[in-house]
């Protein structure tokens, strides 16, 4: 099933939430009711809305096709029963914990950029390294909210200063593309659709995967996805990391990701800390 398929609305019965995921997963019925444990003829049923599914019966669905939390609450609020999962803002006292938890990974990588984002890749904070990068970027691009992957990839954003600009366009809208499957979220689609139409600098013409190899990305081919960021005060090599809560039960939390940059090598270290100094 395509990724841009939309997503059933809130007004749509239970059953056509089900089958949306159930194809989204590339299950079949006979698939998913293995996997729930229930009978195919039951599974038939609620699919075609000939029977209400119990709040239990939701759950399990949605846990076996790894439905995220918000979609969750979609599915038990279309078979009739409360949302499940809260979702609250990042400063809500409630999420205080995970708020010092975040802070404290960002001021930590120092004096390395790291970021969250949310699940539409805005960004939600930053340590200090992350502006040192932006200077000069249409201010357009850096007005709330702002996306980092428009940051990243408009013309008018890093994508002129990045000099393996196809290569890690490529990687973006991979990952982009990704999430799209997993969410199944259609406005996440139309942002892929945007980035995807950007153009891109001749300049930076094709990716030559040999000279990646036997160039100074030689330990990284094939393993990683560098990036390779033109400033001021040189070329940096960085290699990134992704990092997500381990056990949310909140919406906020469950989307959010905290996205770290390291060094690939002694120079952009040298360069990083240098620039933090001043």
């Amino acid at each position: 099933m395509s990724p841009h398929a939309a997503s059933p609305s809130a007004t749509d019965p239970f059953g056509l939430h089900l089958r949306h995921w159930r194809r989204q997963r590339r299950l079949s019925q006979l698939d998913l009711a293995h996997e729930a444990e229930v009978s195919t003829r039951h599974l038939s049923c609620v699919e075609t809305g000939r029977a209400m599914p119990s709040r239990e019966m939701v759950l399990r669905l949605a846990d076996r096709l790894e439905v995220p939390l918000r979609e969750r609450n979609a599915l038990l609020v279309a078979a009739g029963y409360a949302p499940m999962y809260r979702q609250r803002k990042l400063d809500d006292p409630a999420l205080s914990a995970a708020r010092r938890a975040i802070d404290r990974l960002l001021q930590a990588h120092a004096p390395f950029p790291a970021l969250a984002i949310d699940r539409q890749w805005q960004l939600v904070a930053a340590n200090e390294q992350v502006p040192l990068l932006l200077a000069g970027i249409d201010a357009a691009l850096l007005t709330p909210p702002v996306n980092v992957l428009r940051l990243s990839l408009h013309p008018k954003g890093l994508a002129p200063r990045i000099a393996n600009l196809v290569q890690w366009r490529a990687h973006l809208l991979e990952r982009l593309a990704q999430q799209i499957a997993a969410t199944s979220d259609v406005s996440l689609a139309a942002l892929r659709d945007e980035l995807a139409a950007y153009p891109v600098p001749p300049a930076a013409g094709p990716v030559d995967m040999h000279a990646e190899a036997n160039g100074a990305d030689g330990e990284l081919a094939g393993v990683l996805v560098p990036l390779h960021l033109n400033t001021e005060h040189g070329q940096l090599r960085l290699i990134s990391t992704t990092t997500i809560f381990g056990t949310p039960v909140d919406v906020t939390l469950q989307e959010l990701a905290i996205e770290s940059f390291f060094p690939a090598d002694a120079q952009t270290a040298e360069i990083l800390s240098r620039m933090s100094a001043r």
